[in-house]
């Protein structure tokens, strides 16, 4: 058997129907074995607007007796994207019920099924596998909002400049994805220096190049072209962007002396250059030389900020032996002139130095000031002296001018510096371990510099470590999994804190051991069985700082009895482990104070108790006080029933009964009326109708007389012919969940809850607690 396909617009030919007789004929016997075959892929427009829209039908070329019915499974059936395909059961049209989207899902697999109405499945299922087809529904889209490239001046004509690109979300194997790029427009910066189409774009890559000799920076620095890219091939749809060239600079022009018309008073030293290349490029830049300087006293360096000459004095002049200096001067680019560039000497420059007899300005021995301290150092301790020197021999004057902590004091005389406070490592001037401050010396005129102090402070071991925690609990078996980890605090950084030595003092170490297990952390452990019990351990934790610090410290140990994942069940010991810390001695007093309390508790409820049963008349029974009623019924055993209240298999016993009608059994529980009457078995072991004994009527004086007053009634029954034979004692065990008894909430009293005192219940023991709860007053 099989599947046939069939189109519902589609009229197959006769040769159609010759290649393909199963597929395009389904109905026609071909006097051959049908088996299944593979449906080919189902094509469907994306944005279709005529849905619902029949796609395929499938039918079995199978010969059913019975009703079929198609079923369809798969992504957009029940599967997300769901509800958007479906198929009719009767006739197993395929239809599209919503337009598809192939940017989100480019195909479907779905599974077709042929069942019986009882919905067993007729034959095997077949594949439906449906393309969506592409559409030119997306524009394309630069990747960039603004691509920037750069070109050199002066570039040949097809220089590459930059690439452009632009994405579609369209079928990439369609035209609907075949983009092209074009330039729309060009734009110099600045506006109009150029107007001559200066570049090119490849329409299939992106490409920019140049398309025409021009470029000169001195004269045009950029371009901003507006672009354009255009799916199919360019006819379709269409979408803008902007690309941004700057044109930079080579060294085409060489540096040349200015006159002097740029020279500024009181700026003597400086010599100014002209350049007509880009500013703030090698090829600007320049770089100045002396060609007569042979005794070495002077240096020219270059200030990049203004492109100017500096002349320095590098060895003192002496006014005396020469008062003026002729210097010749040459300058050139950093970067080698172009051969484009024309062809003309060095420029020199002559400059004439007049010496002049005037006061120096102090200079300092170092720039910075490096100093290192201890961070340590104490108050007062000397760090540098002899930090400047005046050239005239003049007196100096120093300051500190920066310094953030106030840890620094100056001698304004001398220039020794001195510590005035303690340093601090971990202050937030302190960066890299270097401390920074500044200190100005001025000479006799007024005259000053400045220079930076840079303190590089080392670490000291100033904290002992301190051993934590100090209490917790180990276990008394002693094993070697379990023990109280011990660690150690120590304000120091490396290398003055761990890794620690922890020892126990020779002679406390006979019970107890530490075992190291990382430079930080030890396990306390005792070496024998020790009592369950609190143990005080004196502990020895040493740094490694240069010199070593150490201190002792006492761990408050409980020692308990363990289970087997080495949990202390000893209630002192969670005491001791907890961040409180409370001491042994201090736990026994207040334990102490606790048991006191308890014994005047229990004192004084004994005695209220005691006063309350003399308010009981005698012969009145338990339960009733000083009621003449006495509403007890008969002692029920529950132990031969095994259903709890539920098992209605046992006898039933009279509860409408008279207080003189049966004997009264101590223990016994008070039942409500209101229970239909029925016959009581008698006894077999015993001759009917005999008098019952005397069963005992008084309350019991004292809690201890329960037992008495229970075996005397018990005695009684036994010797009573007229009750059932359950003389046992009763027994209040759980007797299952529910009852076919009304609640006890209904049982008769001969005295009103007010008249009523039951507190004596609660001296009775377990067995009466039950009791006592039902008839407390609260």
């Amino acid at each position: 058997g099989g599947k046939v396909l069939s189109l519902a617009e589609t009229q197959p030919s006769a040769e159609e129907e010759l290649l393909h007789p199963l597929a395009l004929n389904p109905w026609k016997n071909h006097g051959r074995v049908k088996r299944d075959w593979i449906i080919p892929p189902i094509r469907v427009s994306e944005n279709s607007k005529q849905v619902p829209e029949d796609l395929v039908q499938i039918k079995s070329d199978k010969i059913f007796t019975g009703e079929v019915i198609y079923k369809l499974e798969g992504p957009g059936v029940d599967q997300e994207p769901k509800n958007l395909f479906e198929i009719d059961d009767k006739t197993g049209v395929i239809r599209s019920k919503r337009p598809l989207d192939r940017e989100k899902y480019n195909s479907f697999t779905l599974k077709a099924f042929a069942l019986s109405p009882s919905g067993e499945r007729l034959e095997n299922p077949t594949t439906i596998e449906i393309m969506v087809l592409d559409q030119n529904d997306n524009r394309p889209a630069f990747t960039q909002r603004q691509f920037v490239g750069t070109v050199a001046e002066f570039s040949i004509p097809g220089t590459s400049v930059m690439s452009v690109s632009a994405t579609d979300a369209d079928d990439p194997n369609t035209e609907n994805a075949a983009l092209s790029y074009f330039i729309l427009g060009q734009e110099s910066i600045p506006a109009n220096a150029i107007t001559k189409t200066m570049f090119g774009i490849n329409n299939l890559t992106g490409a920019i190049y140049t398309r025409d000799v021009g470029l000169d920076r001195e004269v045009v620095h950029g371009f901003r072209l507006k672009l354009q890219v255009a799916d199919m091939g360019g006819m379709g749809l269409t979408s803008e962007g902007e690309a941004i060239i700057h044109v930079s600079d080579i060294n085409n022009h060489a540096p040349q002396f200015s006159p002097d018309k740029n020279r500024r008073e009181n700026e003597i030293g400086r010599v100014n250059v002209s350049d007509r290349d880009d500013p703030g490029t090698r090829n600007w830049g320049a770089e100045y030389s002396i060609t007569n300087n042979p005794e070495g006293h002077f240096a020219i360096y270059t200030d990049f900020a203004t492109n100017q000459g500096v002349l320095a004095v590098v060895k003192p002049l002496d006014y005396e032996t020469q008062k003026e200096h002729t210097l010749i001067l040459t300058v050139k680019n950093l970067s080698p002139l172009s051969n484009k560039a024309p062809n003309v000497p060095l420029s020199t420059a002559t400059v004439l130095i007049s010496v002049v007899n005037e006061n120096e300005a102090p200079h300092f021995i170092d720039d910075p000031i490096k100093i290192v301290a201890l961070e340590s150092v104490l108050p007062g301790t000397l760090l540098i002296g002899n930090i400047a020197f005046d050239p005239d021999n003049s007196a100096l004057r120093y300051e500190i001018i920066r310094d953030p902590e106030r840890w620094l004091d100056i001698n304004r005389q001398t220039g020794d510096i001195v510590v005035k406070r303690a340093l601090n490592m971990r202050s937030p001037h302190v960066r890299n371990n270097i401390y920074n401050a500044a200190v100005k010396v001025t000479d006799s005129e007024g005259v000053s510099v400045t220079a930076i102090v840079a303190i590089t402070l080392k670490e000291t071991n100033d904290f002992p470590p301190l051993l934590l925690p100090l209490s917790g609990s180990v276990c008394s078996s002693g094993s070697s999994r379990h023990g109280l980890i011990l660690t150690a605090l120590d304000e120091d950084n490396h290398p003055h804190a761990e890794p620690f030595d922890f020892k126990i003092p020779t002679d406390l170490s006979i019970n107890w051991t530490l075992i190291q297990i990382n430079g930080t952390h030890v396990m306390l452990q005792p070496l024998v069985e020790l009592d369950v019990g609190d143990y005080a351990v004196t502990v020895l934790v040493t740094d490694s700082g240069s010199p070593a610090l150490s201190s002792y410290a006492q761990v408050n140990v409980t020692v308990c009895v363990c289970d087997s994942f080495g949990d202390c069940n000893s209630k002192a010991g969670v005491v001791l482990k907890s961040s409180v810390g409370i001491s042994f001695i201090a736990l026994i007093i207040i334990m102490t104070c606790v048991a006191f309390l308890l014994f005047l508790l229990l004192l004084a409820v004994a005695m209220t108790a005691c006063g309350r049963r003399h308010h009981i008349k005698k012969d009145t029974g338990l339960l009733v006080g000083e009621s003449e009623d006495d509403i007890r019924d008969n002692v029920f055993n529950y132990d031969e029933q095994g259903g709890g209240e539920e098992d209605e298999n046992a006898f039933s016993i009279d509860l409408l009964w008279n207080p003189h009608d049966t004997p009264s059994y101590p223990g016994t529980l008070p039942l409500g009326s209101g229970f239909p009457r029925s016959k009581q078995p008698l006894r077999k072991d015993a001759p009917h109708n005999l008098p019952s004994p005397t069963y005992p009527r008084r309350p019991p004086a004292d809690p201890t007389d329960i037992e008495d007053y229970i075996n005397d009634g018990l005695e009684a029954a036994d010797n009573d012919p007229n009750v059932p034979p359950y003389d046992t004692a009763l027994i209040y065990d759980f007797e299952g969940d529910g009852s076919v008894a009304g609640s006890l909430s209904s049982i008769a009293t001969g005295s009103s809850d007010g008249d009523q005192d039951y507190d004596y219940l609660n001296d009775w023991g377990p067995r009466f607690q039950k009791l006592a709860n039902m008839y407390d007053p609260r």
